[in-house]
């Protein structure tokens, strides 16, 4: 569904989304998305686990989490941190004060700013399920690393602004896991790449910025719209300066291991994400 359909569906007001503000809406089609679904039924197990001896059941995470009650009992169990906030909160005011004191505790565990966690109060009292997979996903790597996630799991979302030239919406595509650091130099890692979307997906979580869907081509069909993908991201980059290396994108199409682990080695180099024995980044393969 385009983005301008959708929005037509939708049909905020300006009342609901004040200027300037941005909204992101989850689309059917992502909503069922089958590793989607797999990652919230895994992360509902691992809330249900890990708050069994309190008696606690969650059943829905846009349903049972945006009170703040849930997330508290979470955050105490896996921190051992009590928190001076009332049990029962029965107001929508001391609701949201309760989850407002949950999520500052959280982000300080996490060392998260604020300001740049993909979560926050509004979002999660508002029942926003993307916002509220994001810190579970964060407080599963943090405390409990050992969970398995699904992996690669990315949706498209439809992002609607109340600008002051009116509404506009586009598309953009929302990560929540990549794939663990023991899974890039696998024997799966050139097939893994060799459409360039995960590549593109990676490249965007690492630096911290959106890839706008008309940019790349989320289910390439053709060798050259999986070239397409490969050359743009490989212009990602070099424009980050993390390609010091020239790379062929038909070598990547191509599977070809030698050029695919140099693109993940220029990738991974400033994130530290290459492994030795005495913790520094190993040399680039010849």
């Amino acid at each position: 569904m385009e983005p301008e359909s959708l929005y037509n569906l939708l049909q905020p007001s300006k009342e609901e989304l004040p200027q300037g503000e941005k909204r992101k809406y989850l689309p059917p089609t992502s909503r069922k998305d089958p590793k989607f679904e797999e990652l919230q039924k895994v992360l509902v197990e691992w809330v249900n686990a890990t708050l069994l001896p309190e008696h606690i059941v969650v059943r829905s995470l846009e349903e049972d989490m945006f009170d703040g009650l849930i997330l508290h009992h979470l955050f105490q169990k896996l921190t051992s941190v009590k928190l001076e906030v009332e049990e029962i909160a029965l107001t929508a005011a001391s609701q949201r004060r309760k989850l407002a004191v949950v999520l500052e505790a959280t982000n300080q565990s996490l060392q998260v700013e604020e300001r740049q966690a993909p979560w926050s109060v509004e979002a999660i009292f508002s029942r926003d399920l993307l916002a509220t997979l994001h810190l579970l996903v964060a407080l599963v790597k943090r405390f409990q690393p050992s969970l398995r996630l699904p992996t690669n799991v990315h949706v498209e979302v439809i992002t609607i602004e109340n600008a002051k030239s009116g509404m506009k919406s586009e598309k953009l595509v929302e990560q929540f896991t990549g794939c663990g650091s023991r899974m890039w130099l696998a024997s799966g890692c050139r097939l893994l790449f060799a459409d360039g979307v995960i590549l593109l997906l990676l490249i965007g979580q690492l630096q911290g910025f959106f890839l706008h869907l008309k940019e790349f081509y989320l289910t390439p069909s053709s060798p050259a719209e999986m070239v397409h993908n490969v050359t743009l991201a490989l212009e990602l980059l070099k424009d980050e300066g993390l390609l010091t290396y020239p790379v062929n994108p038909e070598d990547i199409v191509n599977k070809d291991t030698k050029s695919t682990l140099r693109v993940l080695y220029g990738l991974f180099h400033r994130h530290r994400l290459a492994e030795s024995a005495d913790g520094l980044p190993r040399g680039a393969p010849s």
